[in-house]
């Protein structure tokens, strides 16, 4: 009998770790159904490079529930299955509550939370038919612990996480993993929309920036791999935004020092990247 290769859903795949993510699953033999609400560059990239029966490239607005039913019809018509499952679209407006508008709240809200439950539910009803499947959840360490002038987008990591543990509780007995990867600060676009943002201090503090490949690295081994419920990476800044979640008045006091090492760290990243420019 025949085996089909694996398939692989990834949302946000154009840009940062889902960029990187799609190109590694399909070096490494995976079928490849990959959505981003712009995919322009990435189409030109791997144009004559890859093999067209291996993947499918389609745009989506993953708060658009109706675009997502056609993107999962497409998928199942093109490649029959999807083991794997990798929501990891987001958005991030960095401000302080007294600064950001009600636009910027509806955009986190409706990106980072309503389109990976909307994600989560189709990959969930497929799942279930096939008996099958691994749903991955990208969250974030401010997911973990709220992270003052980030507090909406916090607010949304944590609704990933909190979300994603609850529904793989659902989904064990029926032979349907979920994992919840929360990363630290990634060198993304991401990074580049807080380069100017005092609010995002506290995103800075870590010891270094991580790179898009040990993300990918990390979720291929950790999740894919060893199908672990919750990755915090790395794990000592994990360690830390537990225990600031468990203390919230030692985190507010910790938090001073952070936010004035971040801004250190982040005014540093914004002079090495002008001078690159010069």
């Amino acid at each position: 009998m025949q085996v089909l290769p694996k398939t692989v859903l990834i949302t946000g795949c154009a840009n940062g770790i889902g960029r990187h993510l799609t190109e590694t699953f399909y070096a490494q033999g995976y079928q490849i159904m990959a959505v981003d609400i712009e995919i322009g560059p990435l189409l030109y990239d791997i144009d004559g490079v890859w093999d067209k029966k291996r993947y499918v490239i389609e745009p989506l607005d993953v708060t658009d529930p109706i675009g997502w039913d056609k993107i999962m019809g497409f998928a199942l018509q093109v490649f029959g299955k999807i083991d794997i499952f990798i929501n990891n679209a987001g958005v991030i407006v960095p401000g302080f509550m007294a600064d950001i508008t009600l636009e910027d709240i509806d955009k986190q809200v409706d990106t980072n939370l309503k389109g990976v439950m909307y994600g989560s539910k189709f990959a969930t009803d497929l799942f279930l038919k096939q008996g099958f499947g691994h749903l991955i959840n990208v969250a974030s360490l401010a997911g973990v612990a709220p992270i003052e002038g980030l507090s909406v987008y916090s607010a949304t990591k944590f609704g990933v996480r909190a979300f994603s543990l609850a529904i793989a509780q659902e989904l064990r007995a029926k032979n349907i993993y979920v994992s919840v990867f929360c990363p630290d600060l990634v060198n993304t676009q991401m990074l580049t929309d807080q380069l100017e943002h005092e609010a995002a201090n506290i995103t800075f503090s870590g010891e270094r920036v991580l790179s898009v490949e040990e993300i990918t690295a990390t979720i291929l081994h950790r999740a894919v791999k060893n199908k672990e419920l919750e990755i915090l990476y790395p794990r000592y800044r994990g360690f830390l935004a537990k225990l600031g979640n468990s203390f919230p008045k030692l985190s507010a006091y910790i938090s001073r020092f952070m936010a004035k090492k971040g801004n250190q760290q982040r005014l540093k990243i914004r002079e090495e990247r002008q001078q690159k420019l010069v």
